[in-house]
């Protein structure tokens, strides 16, 4: 947006000036403070008309009204406040920032300004203690940064490690809306139920598997319930129009089978082994960013070492032929409640 003054404001601006003008002429008590309003009460009280100022105030009347009224749009209340407003707005065109009344220069210079402590500072001391261990100016190589993060968890429970990736793409556009799966050698740690929905010939398939729920019509009857206990769902692809209808149910939550994170398959064993053996699905979201848990710290630094690795091959195997610039501009590792480690880009 531009800073230049808007026409209207330049001209108040200038005719306030050359009120003032005459009023010092006139010995007046009266500063740049006052209004455009007072101003003229101050000189028409001295009994003086001034040609200009008629002038003045017939090219105010042009732009607003022709004459004061005693109540409304018209009124001289109305008219000082709009004179004040369009002042104000010609002060912040202008970037003009200083007090314009006693009462605020007194608020700004009561007292020493409050001490505000870094975002470090305000932390808990047992992340300040891991902050420690972490050089700041120093970027990791992916080994050094995952033994770090393990060395950085402070939390009492078995934290996961995250990690986080900005890319230069731009997720309005179809072809660089990052979206897919990554089966990680060792798992992420976490147990996985699995439901399928699928013909009854593919029931024993799934159950060997190792689905935890299995049905059609019967697991229909659930979901009308609101009975949703599982992680991951996975159909047949001439299953998915029956799931249209819970489709408000089941997406928000990130559980609509999807043949991108491969949820619908025909292959219903296959896509259930998947599932179970840690396949996760990542996307890029609004700002950019993808983040991804790829294990437990309890995993010990070479298991993660090659889920990250596993992960990093994945999003390479996903840059879009389209971009121009850089695919990945920063990378950086956590653990839950841990401080973050920058990471050298694995990915080009």
């Amino acid at each position: 947006m531009s800073l230049a003054p808007q026409k209207g404001s330049t001209h108040i601006m200038a005719k306030k000036a050359d009120l003032l003008e005459r009023a010092m002429e006139l010995n007046l008590e009266v500063t740049d403070k006052n209004t455009i309003a007072e101003i003229e009460a101050a000189i028409n009280t001295a009994g003086v008309v001034d040609a200009e100022a008629v002038v003045v105030a017939e090219e105010k009347d042009a732009v607003t009204t022709e004459s004061t009224a005693k109540a409304g749009k018209r009124s001289a209340k109305s008219l000082a406040e709009a004179d004040a407003s369009a002042e104000k707005e010609a002060r912040k065109e202008a970037g003009d920032t200083t007090p314009q009344d006693e009462e605020a220069e007194a608020r700004a210079a009561k007292g020493p300004r409050p001490i505000v402590r870094s975002k470090l500072e305000r932390r808990g001391k047992k992340y300040q203690e891991s902050a420690q261990l972490v050089d700041a100016s120093r970027v990791y190589n992916l080994s050094d940064a995952v033994e770090l993060a393990t060395k950085t968890n402070s939390a009492k429970f078995d934290a996961s490690l995250e990690v986080h990736v900005r890319l230069g793409v731009d997720p309005r556009q179809a072809d660089q809306n990052i979206r897919t799966t990554v089966v990680l050698p060792h798992g992420t740690g976490k147990t996985v139920r699995v439901a399928v929905f699928a013909p009854e010939s593919e029931h024993a398939a799934a159950k060997k598997a190792g689905a935890d729920i299995i049905g059609d019509e019967e697991f229909l009857k659930l979901l009308d319930k609101g009975e949703i206990n599982f992680d991951t769902l996975v159909a047949t692809p001439q299953y998915m129009p029956k799931l249209g209808k819970y489709a408000r149910q089941l997406g928000p939550r990130g559980l609509m089978p999807n043949p991108k994170s491969g949820t619908v398959s025909a292959d219903v064993s296959k896509a259930v082994t998947d599932a179970k053996a840690g396949r996760v699905e990542y996307r890029v979201d609004k700002q950019a960013i993808v983040h991804l848990s790829i294990g437990k710290v309890s995993f010990g630094a070479d298991k993660l070492v090659e889920n990250a690795k596993a992960f990093f091959d994945s999003l390479q195997a996903q840059k879009p032929s389209t971009l121009k610039g850089a695919y990945v501009k920063s990378t950086s590792l956590s653990t839950t409640q841990g401080p973050g480690i920058k990471t050298e880009n694995v990915v080009s």
